[in-house]
């Protein structure tokens, strides 16, 4: 891909996610992601009621009339992108591959935070972290963050989420929205996920294909391959019995996963890369 048609794919993503990013959607991350504290905004008259531990004493003196301190809630938050570019994002069997939806979706994220001029940053990650944009305020930050899933050639071809939590932790110790983007296959994570979710409002997006979650049985018996791995092996669709226990192993995967984050406080969300994710991304916000 050249400089003008990365950059002509850069706009065309950027126009496409601020038209999903709607005047709802942003309004639902405003209020499922408040602000973490109180800062001091202005004094006032003290009024019947008021909390006396405010009194401002100070002005107070000056004034021969009680004065008491305003506060009003920090708005300004961080989002930090854990982003799995490791070889199995690249699956697909719909018009759209699971590497595809995670990149709208972190778009479409970042474009949120934007608009309530919260700081963006973003890890990519297979099983090392293959780059990191530290978080920044601004439309340039986030255009930059698009460009790097578009052009980003990872080095292995293979995932590690522990170690692109641990490597967060490091590198990002304010308090943070945390959203990681993956399919999850690798399960090498739940220490780190541990201390993350401790430190950070932490919330897990499991993308997985049509085709990990049932087989049609019109595929008949076929060879695949592990794209982390480089391995091959036969699958049967055409087998009924083969069929039920490989949509009950999807099953058992995706409830696995939804019960680790629950059991350490973190929100979780599992779709199909061909799903309305604007519509998952809602709900999941209203139940915060």
């Amino acid at each position: 891909m050249d400089t003008a048609e990365l950059m002509k794919k850069v706009k065309q993503i950027e126009i496409k996610m601020k038209g999903l990013n709607t005047q709802l959607f942003s309004g639902e991350y405003h209020s499922a992601f408040k602000g973490r504290g109180m800062s001091f905004s202005e004094v006032r008259e003290y009024s019947y009621g008021d909390d006396v531990r405010n009194i401002e004493w100070n002005v107070t003196a000056r004034a021969g009339t009680p004065y008491i301190k305003i506060f009003e809630e920090e708005r300004e938050l961080t989002l930090m992108l854990l982003i799995d570019v490791s070889a199995s994002l690249n699956f697909g069997t719909s018009k759209r591959r699971k590497k595809d939806t995670v990149l709208e979706i972190a778009a479409v994220l970042a474009f949120s935070a934007l608009t309530n001029n919260d700081k963006v940053g973003a890890i990519f990650f297979s099983d090392e972290v293959e780059a990191y944009i530290p978080p920044k305020k601004g439309r340039a930050n986030i255009l930059k963050l698009i460009r790097q899933l578009l052009i980003i050639q990872p080095k292995s071809t293979k995932t590690n989420i522990g170690k692109a939590l641990d490597y967060l932790n490091n590198v990002q110790k304010k308090r943070s929205i945390v959203f990681t983007l993956s399919d999850f296959l690798a399960n090498n994570f739940e220490k780190s996920l541990t201390l993350t979710a401790k430190r950070h409002d932490l919330i897990g997006i499991h993308l997985y294909d049509q085709y990990e979650a049932s087989l049609p049985k019109e595929l008949g018996m076929v060879m695949v391959a592990d794209p982390e791995t480089g391995g091959y092996f036969n699958i049967d669709a055409g087998e009924k019995n083969y069929r039920a226990a490989y949509q009950a192993n999807h099953e058992a995967n995706v409830q696995a996963f939804t019960t680790l984050f629950r059991k350490y406080g973190a929100a979780s969300l599992s779709l199909s890369s061909d799903g309305d994710y604007i519509k998952a991304l809602i709900e999941l916000f209203r139940k915060r």
